[in-house]
């Protein structure tokens, strides 16, 4: 009797130091799950429960590194994301009224909510308080292309020279817009590329081209004029009179040539400005039909504006032909009239490739062109018309394939 509690006390002592490692373990364990890797255990001794409490060491020191590893690589992309001049916008899909924001970049902020937090606010609220062009290009599905006028954007207006106002220029914005899932839940990502300046940029590199592009066809032209002409002399020294038509032909054929190359940089460097005078939109879109095949998708019944006719004609007449030469069908090829509150929406439409996203950023570029013989002169050209108009071009692809570009006229030319 005396016995039994004496060894009940004394594997009660031995275990205790057994017990009072398990329970540090089982604590460690719990502290690691929690994320916290700064907690250490000791066991004397250099048998198997040694060896298990180095192995718990080293895990923690394993799973130590790994969490500074990437806390340091999460502190690089956030300082990468936060500091892109991309303004990134992530939304949390579902129904139209649920759709909130769950991360913004620093440029997003500033771009739609004057630098302050966008976090946790509905999407569609914030996308109702944008410009109109921003709405619409928001609205639509896929990368699209759009305009804001100086009007619209928050900026110090630039130093007014002597005698004259200032004025802001407009600015050129790119969508590009991702879906995916992140932990299960459908999320949206979007991002919004301010290219003004890039433009700006690769306008001067397209000038160039255009120089060089200008001086080869004089030098293609005038050259063989010069050397036409030198021999036309030599034949009436010679009183060889029989071959000079041939050599008045060519030289008139060069001219003739050279005088068109010239008039159609000429047309997009001197644009006049518009002569509105009211237009009835059916009887005008019926005369458009007349020359190039398009399919009208909505009837326009009484619906008339105010534009210049030559030019708007001119404006839809390139961008027609673009869409013929797309590669869509020409039963795909529609243009669309809607009445906006404040605007008169033209949409010419195609099923052909579409653009990707370099040719999409650049279409709208002088001279900036995809095919062997263009001029890059049809967009170009287009935007001028519509701008001198008070009016804004878009273009975007669409669902489905190809592409569709879209003039917005101020009704109030009425």
């Amino acid at each position: 009797m005396v016995v039994l509690p004496l060894a009940s006390w004394a594997i009660h002592r031995a275990l205790q130091p057994l017990a009072a490692l398990f329970r540090a373990l089982a604590g460690s364990v719990n502290t690691l799950r929690d994320g916290e890797y700064n907690s250490g255990i000791h066991w004397r001794g250099n048998d198997e429960l040694a060896e298990l409490v180095r192995a718990h060491a080293d895990l923690g020191e394993v799973l130590r590194d790994q969490r500074q590893s990437l806390v340091q690589r999460e502190l690089l992309l956030d300082t990468m994301v936060q500091n892109t001049p991309v303004a990134m916008l992530l939304v949390a899909a579902g129904g139209d009224r649920e759709r909130r924001v769950v991360f913004a970049n620093l440029a997003a902020r500033k771009l739609l909510h004057g630098g302050w937090k966008l976090e946790g606010q509905r999407f569609d609220e914030l996308v109702a308080r944008a410009p109109v062009e921003m709405r619409e290009a928001m609205a639509r599905s896929g990368d699209s292309l759009f305009v804001i006028g100086g009007e619209d954007i928050e900026q110090k207006p630039a130093p007014a020279e002597a005698g004259g106002g200032a004025q802001v220029e407009e600015q050129v914005y790119h969508l590009a817009r991702r879906q995916f899932r992140l932990n299960g839940k459908p999320h949206e990502l979007l991002l919004l590329r301010l290219l003004t300046s890039e433009l700006r940029r690769q306008e001067v590199q397209t000038w160039k081209k255009v120089i060089r592009v200008i001086s080869h066809e004089l030098n293609n032209s005038l050259a063989p004029v010069a050397s036409l002409a030198h021999s036309g002399a030599e034949l009436v020294r010679r009183g060889r009179y029989e071959r000079l038509d041939d050599v008045f032909a060519t030289i008139e054929d060069r001219a003739r040539h050279l005088e068109g190359f010239i008039r159609g940089y000429a047309r997009f460097a001197k644009l006049p400005q518009p002569q509105l005078q009211t237009v009835d939109w059916g009887g005008f879109l019926a005369g458009l039909q007349r020359q190039i095949d398009f399919r009208l998708e909505a009837p326009v019944e009484d619906l008339s504006g105010r534009i210049d006719a030559a030019q708007i004609e001119q404006a839809l007449l390139n961008l027609l032909k673009n869409a013929h030469e797309s590669g869509s069908s020409h039963d795909e090829v529609a243009l669309r009239l809607t009445r906006l509150p404040d605007w008169l929406r033209i949409e010419v439409l195609d099923r052909g490739g579409g653009m990707n996203d370099a040719v999409l950023q650049n279409a709208l570029v002088p001279f900036y062109s995809t095919k062997r013989n263009g001029t890059g002169l049809g967009l170009a050209l287009t935007r001028e018309i519509v701008e001198a108009h008070g009016g804004r071009l878009s273009l975007h692809n669409r669902e489905g394939g190809g592409l569709c570009v879209a003039m917005q006229l101020p009704l109030s030319n009425e």
